[in-house]
């Protein structure tokens, strides 16, 4: 079966059993547009076990059949000489010649067998060109080189050790001189914009893994990421785009947040993580419409850690909240200004405030960074009396001079207080899951706990919280309002707010004490 659509996710089947590989096809039959048998993935035994029972199974397939058999140096999972290579395509069934719809050879071979007679008919080979040290800035005379081949498609995947990287893979499908199809990725985390807007750039395919795991490559998303998350198949070079930009980036919910409003909006657009290290670069090459690389419709984008602060002399427009609290998580496009936001601020207090009234309350800020430093902004304007505990005493004094608060050691905190907010990751998973800033027994008489982070959901300290008969609030709560305020600044639209409370949580409802 030919390939004869350019909107297509491919799952490769990379499992290293006959019968699992067999499964997972059958799998991969209901959830993609194309499957990718990976034959390198299975030793002898197990690969001769598969052929035997190969020929059966693919007759009742109705998906196109991407065949490969790919050496370690290029990406695959065994050391394959040329010569063993050569062996494995000569000696495929005819039945299985006939039911493929590419063979996928590495560019070598396709040069190797350029002037002689092919295993598999050319108009079924895909010539392949992979590096997994980097992104030469050569790349448009390797695809050059490749579409003077015979092959009928040509696939060039690449390392992306940089966001700056994927400039390369956008500039190769839009400047490609061939007819010949096009598939063109970046591997790792960095380059993750590329398989998503693949598609939507003009490649054949893009590449999804059937779950997590089961990648076969670095940075590869699932297929229901790419199908669901990030709606690949809709997209187009008319779609606009919104990011979280960081470093490093992690797993953020905010790409399920604000996907899930997009499409229930019915908005063209997509959110995507960018990992970012140098923010003056990503401005100019990506951002800034005067000058990026890239012609693509960025309208918006979340700033986390380390950016908050860097991005500020980048901008055109600063608003004054954001300005007095030092700190920008959002950049609107607007026109050829970029324009910066905090919506920390209102994350962090709406849910607050919908709880408690913090007017003359007492209140024990936990932390002396840039989320305590909205957050104090906030309880200043409010009349709360503030008290800021950290680690490190100057960071917290510097603060309190800043916001007309008190400031003492973490290590002094005994509780005496009505509220606790805790602006710190301790108790973050990944970081010190587990661990609490304060100890359980000064949490005695204390109306409401307030801890940001939201990963895990419930921290140890809001389990200490809770034991101290204290009403509590997590971290979630701010991630989906500073979320859906980003929303309203971004397209002018009021947020799903309760859509992007499942979609963040991953559950049908989030309950609060």
């Amino acid at each position: 079966m030919k390939i004869n659509s350019s909107k297509l996710i491919c799952a490769p089947i990379t499992e290293r059993r006959a019968a699992d590989f067999l499964s997972s096809m059958a799998e991969a039959e209901q959830v993609a547009d194309a499957i990718e048998l990976r034959f390198d993935y299975l030793e002898d035994e197990e690969l001769l076990r598969l052929l035997a029972q190969l020929p059966s199974r693919v007759a009742g397939l109705t998906k196109p059949l991407v065949f490969t058999y790919r050496p370690r140096e290029q990406g695959g999972q065994r050391e394959l000489d040329i010569c063993h290579r050569l062996s494995f395509w000569r000696n495929l069934s005819p039945q299985l010649i006939e039911a493929l719809s590419y063979a996928d050879f590495e560019l070598d071979l396709v040069e190797g067998l350029a002037h002689s007679s092919p295993p598999i008919p050319w108009s079924k080979v895909i010539c392949s060109y992979h590096n997994l040290d980097q992104t030469p800035d050569n790349l448009m005379e390797t695809y050059q080189r490749m579409v003077r081949t015979p092959a009928a498609v040509v696939k060039i995947a690449t390392r992306a050790v940089h966001l700056s990287d994927c400039l390369h893979i956008f500039e190769l499908l839009e400047r490609r001189v061939s007819p010949k199809p096009v598939i063109a990725l970046a591997m790792g985390g960095p380059g993750l914009m590329t398989r998503v807007l693949a598609l939507a750039y003009g490649a054949m395919l893009t590449f999804g893994a059937l779950r997590r795991g089961a990648e076969s490559a670095s940075g590869q998303p699932t297929v229901a990421e790419l199908r669901d998350l990030y709606r690949v198949k809709r997209l187009s070079r008319a779609s606009e785009i919104f990011g979280l930009i960081g470093y490093p980036i992690g797993h953020s919910r905010s790409p399920a947040m604000h996907n899930a409003a997009f499409a229930a909006l019915g908005r063209d657009a997509v959110y995507l993580p960018f990992e970012v290290d140098h923010v003056a670069q990503f401005v100019r090459d990506f951002v800034r419409p005067g000058t990026r690389k890239l012609d693509w419709q960025l309208r918006g984008l979340s700033v986390t850690i380390p950016h908050k602060l860097a991005i500020m002399p980048y901008l055109d427009f600063i608003d004054p909240t954001a300005r007095r609290i030092g700190a920008v998580n959002t950049v609107v496009v607007a026109g050829d200004q970029l324009c910066g936001y905090n919506t920390d601020l209102i994350g962090a207090m709406k849910p607050l405030d919908e709880l408690i009234d913090v007017r003359e309350a007492k209140v024990a800020v936990i932390g002396a960074g840039g989320a305590a430093r909205a957050v104090c902004y906030g309880l200043s304007q409010r009349g709360a009396a503030v008290t800021i505990y950290a680690r490190d005493l100057n960071k917290a004094e510097r603060l309190a001079d800043e916001f007309q608060a008190q400031a003492a050691l973490l290590e002094s905190f005994t509780g005496q207080t009505d509220i606790v907010i805790n602006c710190t990751p301790i108790g973050m998973r990944g970081h010190s899951e587990g661990d609490s800033p304060v100890k359980p027994e000064h949490l005695q008489g204390v109306k409401l706990v307030y801890d940001l982070i939201y990963n895990p959901a419930e921290t140890t300290l809001l389990e200490y919280a809770r034991q101290a008969g204290c009403r509590t609030l997590g971290g979630l709560a701010m991630l989906v309002a500073q979320a859906a305020e980003q929303f309203r600044l971004w397209t002018g639209e009021e947020a799903p707010v309760e859509l992007m409370w499942q979609a963040a949580s991953g559950f049908n409802s989030q309950s609060q004490t």
